[in-house]
């Protein structure tokens, strides 16, 4: 068994014990060599507190801090109070009647000369129960205050994330323990802090009850002289002092670390090094500074221009430094937090990666593309019928500065770049030319320009439509998303889809499923209607069509086809402008070969497949669709087969059958796809 797991089985018991052993320390005599190793021990442990202090990222990463703070208080005292014993006790015998630990701070580190130890002491003990104390105590005071002042807002803006589904149920539970413990950390570091304060209080008292004790016993009761009894008491009191405040100092300051580190994620090192050593305007400043007090008269010239030119030559090199690499340096993570190799083999739903230069648009105080990608989510659930899953959003660096590309399921579905420095100018019907970068629009594949931020004014008095970059890359990816957004859509998404409507419509849902049609059943209908972006919001004409004929039918694609009728009004609603539908005609010789195809278990000739092909081609070269949505009309019984056909070569071709027509829209026919030998 190694220690950590002897330590993980054992925890409750030492640290039990520990507190025990804390109190016993008051009530029983220990020998000097046992305080030498406890006073060591006491050094040793504020050490260790303090540089967990520096290296934590958050408050809440040593949210055990204030129970640490009751106990190493309690373990000082109790050592005052165990020292105390022996000087009294013991004093007579010399200066190491408390241990070589006292001895040594009480002689070697103040030189023996114990007015200066008092001086010293009385300095260590300002400067932290005046200066550290105070100042960390009030931190968590107003820390504490401000926390429970933005609780009902921190809970308002996760209720409206877990409603618009951009977090799970487990996500705002965790959000919301966060924020409860926030409150009680600072409001436990708030009293914990009066902990100190007293221990500073408390190591006055005892020092001056050393001092006058020890004149007292040694004087009256071990008869020496009365300044051997001053230099020999007064120099241990002054080690205890000094070997209990240091300590004290040190966690003090540690306590102030962590109150501090509040609005930030990363250790005080990394901030340190990133806000103040690599800020090349102030060190440059300051190196100014410095070589005007090294050549003012009286003061020394060497250290203040030796510290100039160190400050120069370093903000040199980091102004020098390319911002790739510092790019990489801020995304490290850290050793210590090494995923669990679980999440190695997870795939996101959906990944935007991007290239360095991009990171803007998606951290600081405006991150544009990342407002605009929660708008999109809330959008596409409004126009699809179902939540989408969030999208993660992460750097690379192998990119280009202002690349980026679209992931489904780990799978690049699509890959692009912007300029950020410009404005995407997409032309709108015959625009006139613009000054400008020619390019294609990323969603549509539409003429554009990309332009400067002077000329945007102009373009649009042309008639073009202008974007910023963020928005391209999020009209980008909605279409993406709309492409295949019957992807998207599991059984875990369909079984909350039909818990929603059970609690209105529970009757349809139970005899719907599974009597009739299972749920992957009816996922799979859903997923064909979205895979020809029909949205699936009225659910419940989809379910109860569903319930109409499942009984009877039991071909998934069929049943699709019953689905897509019943939604016709949706269907129409999509691609009707001003009222009026433009369509394009089958041949009825088509019609006739792809149902002699259906009659022979779905092989049809090539050479119809071809021809097919070449009069849509046709039919698109030569814009008799009119520049509008591409839709082709045909009967019900040959849609289906027929969008099989097209889906492959003509995706964003439309296939409507008569029956999915609403009889209050106007019919335009804008020509026939001829069959031609």
């Amino acid at each position: 068994m190694n220690i950590k797991t002897f330590i993980k089985q054992h925890q409750d018991i030492v640290i039990a014990l520990s507190i025990v052993s804390v109190l016993g320390i008051m009530i029983l005599p220990i020998p000097t060599f046992m305080l030498d190793i406890l006073l060591s021990f006491s050094i040793s442990l504020s050490i260790i507190i303090l540089i967990t202090g520096v290296y934590i990222g958050k408050p809440l990463d040593f949210s055990v801090f204030p129970s640490i703070l009751l106990l190493t208080t309690l373990f000082r005292l109790s050592l005052n109070i165990a020292s105390t014993r022996l000087i009294l006790l013991n004093g007579n015998e010399g200066t190491e009647a408390a241990g070589q630990v006292i001895k040594s701070f009480g002689s070697f580190v103040v030189g023996g000369n114990y007015a200066v130890g008092f001086i010293l002491f009385l300095i260590l003990v300002v400067i932290n129960f005046v200066v550290i104390t105070k100042g960390s105590g009030r931190i968590a005071e107003v820390a504490a205050r401000f926390t429970l002042d933005a609780m009902p807002g921190k809970q308002m803006a996760i209720d409206a994330d877990l409603n618009s589904g951009l977090i799970d149920e487990a996500e705002a539970r965790r959000r919301r323990a966060i924020i409860a413990q926030e409150a009680d950390f600072y409001g436990a570091m708030d009293g914990a802090s009066k902990f100190v304060r007293g221990d500073a209080v408390a190591g006055l008292i005892i020092t001056g009850i050393n001092i006058i004790g020890g004149l007292l016993i040694g004087v009256i009761q071990k008869g020496i002289s009365v300044g051997e009894a001053a230099k020999t008491y007064t120099i241990l009191t002054i080690g205890d002092g000094l070997v209990s405040q240091i300590p004290a100092l040190l966690i003090s300051t540690a306590a102030g670390i962590v109150v501090s580190r509040a609005g930030t994620d990363s250790n005080l090192g990394k901030d340190i090094t990133k806000q103040v050593i690599f800020n090349p305007k102030s060190l440059g400043t300051a190196s100014g500074i410095m070589v005007v007090l090294g050549i003012i008269p009286g003061l020394p010239h060497i250290p203040f221009l030796m510290l100039s030119a160190a400050s120069g030559m370093l903000a040199y090199l980091i102004s020098t430094t390319s911002k790739p690499e510092k790019s990489q340096d801020e995304h490290i993570q850290p050793a210590t937090q090494e995923p669990a190799i679980e999440t190695f083999i997870e795939i996101e739903p959906l990944t935007l990666e991007i290239g360095y230069g991009l990171i803007p648009f998606v951290e600081g105080d405006k991150p544009s593309l990342l407002n605009k990608i929660k708008a999109m989510r809330r959008q596409l659930a409004t126009e699809l019928g179902f939540v989408v899953p969030s999208i993660h959003i992460k750097d690379n660096l192998q990119f280009r500065p202002h690349e980026y590309c679209f992931y489904i399921r780990g799978i690049e579905i699509a890959r692009s770049e912007v300029m950020v420095d410009h404005y995407l100018a997409v032309a709108s019907g015959a625009a006139e030319a613009i000054d400008g970068i020619p390019t294609k629009e990323q969603a549509f594949g539409l003429p554009a320009y990309w332009i400067s931020s002077k000329d945007v004014e102009k373009a649009q008095t042309k008639g073009y439509t202008v974007v910023d970059p963020s928005t391209v890359i999020a009209t980008h990816i909605t279409e993406l998303i709309k492409n295949h957004a019957w992807e998207l859509l599991n059984r875990t998404e369909v079984q909350n889809l039909l818990e929603n409507v059970s609690k209105n419509y529970p009757k349809i849902v139970d005899e719907l499923i599974p009597s009739h049609l299972s749920l992957g059943g009816v996922q799979r209908v859903l997923q064909n209607l979205l895979k020809e972006k029909v949205p699936i919001n009225d659910l419940v004409t989809i379910l109860e069509t569903l319930l109409d004929y499942s009984p009877s039918v039991k071909d998934i694609e069929v049943l699709t086809e019953f689905v897509r009728q019943a939604l016709s009004r949706y269907i129409t609603k999509q691609y009707t402008i001003d009222n009026s539908i433009y369509v394009m005609m089958l041949d009825p010789v088509f019609e006739k070969e792809l149902s002699k195809a259906m009659e022979a278990g779905g092989a049809i000739s090539p050479d119809v497949v071809n021809k097919l092909a070449r009069s849509i081609e046709n039919a698109l070269k030569e814009d008799r669709f009119k520049g509008i949505q591409p839709i082709i009309l045909c009967s019900a019984h040959v849609r289906r087969f027929l969008r099989k056909i097209t889906e492959r070569y003509f995706p964003s071709i439309v296939i409507l059958s008569n029956a999915e027509l609403s009889q209050s829209v106007k019919l335009y026919t804008t020509g026939v796809l001829k069959y031609e030998d």
